[in-house]
């Protein structure tokens, strides 16, 4: 006796259905790709590709639902975020570079106080003018005449004057002020700094500073010699906008062939310095 047996039916599988968690996950990746290419818009790039690679993550993980949405938006969330980041150092690197290169602006002025030409670094590269007289301006072939302002960042800065002779003054104004060495001497660098900014807290002139600079080369700063000197400059006084501020710096230097030495200014902290003659 044969049996027979019913032929066994092979259920298919059930469609897979949408991927809701996905299309989300790929249209928040997109957009956050989009702001993470823009500058300004950085920040909501670097929210919306984290939010972005999570959902594509868990869109990958429902079961019986199409995965092409959430592996794409996987893959952009990621190209997304290495694009930020290639932005972002772009920016940074841009912004340092905008700010080491400022240009320090030289304002030649006649003894009447009238501004006779303004020069910038760039431009007097190219100067015929400048070559003509032994190199670009404020170089220490070509140093500056004293009362010649110059501005950079938010400062306009001039050494007024020098006194090559400041030992006895220096010495008189404090007790405390010891004997320069053997050979060496004071001088006094007078100097007035004019803020130039806008920022409603002030600004105070710490960025200028003088330094001596002998003709053969070595150069001598403020700090070589804590002293005390008449009318000190006042690098902490809070200036507001068009507000000045004069007074003199001490430096202890050689005092052989003094006169033939300049003056070496920083007008701020990222401007470039400019030299100037000592008389």
């Amino acid at each position: 006796m044969t049996t027979t047996h019913p032929k066994t039916r092979t259920q298919a599988p059930p469609p897979k259905t949408r991927n809701t968690v996905g299309i989300i996950a790929l249209i928040t990746a997109i957009v956050g790709a989009v702001f993470a290419m823009i500058p300004g818009a950085l920040i909501l790039g670097w929210i919306l590709l984290p939010v972005a690679f999570i959902l594509s993550i868990v869109s990958l993980f429902l079961k019986n639902q199409k995965r092409g949405q959430g592996i794409a938006a996987l893959i952009i969330s990621i190209v997304g975020t290495i694009i930020g980041f290639m932005v972002f150092f772009t920016v940074v690197a841009t912004s340092f570079d905008e700010a080491f290169d400022e240009d320090t602006q030289i304002e030649a002025s006649t003894e009447g106080g009238d501004v006779e030409e303004s020069v910038t670094d760039e431009n007097a590269q190219d100067g015929s003018d400048d070559d003509a007289a032994g190199g670009e301006e404020g170089t220490r072939d070509n140093p500056l005449a004293l009362g010649t302002a110059v501005t950079a960042s938010d400062w306009e800065v001039t050494v007024n004057s020098v006194d090559l002779s400041a030992t006895e003054a220096v010495l008189v104004e404090n007790p405390l002020n010891e004997e320069p060495a053997e050979g060496n001497g004071f001088i006094t660098v007078n100097v007035t700094a004019t803020y130039l900014g806008d920022d409603s807290s002030g600004e105070t002139p710490m960025g200028v500073s003088v330094e001596y600079v002998s003709s053969q080369g070595n150069s001598f700063d403020t700090t070589a010699s804590l002293i005390v000197v008449p009318e000190s400059f006042d690098s902490m006084e809070t200036l507001y906008e068009g507000a000045s501020t004069t007074g003199n710096f001490g430096i202890e230097v050689p005092m052989e062939d003094v006169e033939s030495g300049n003056i070496l200014l920083s007008p701020s902290m990222l401007g470039d310095s400019v030299f100037y003659e000592v008389q």
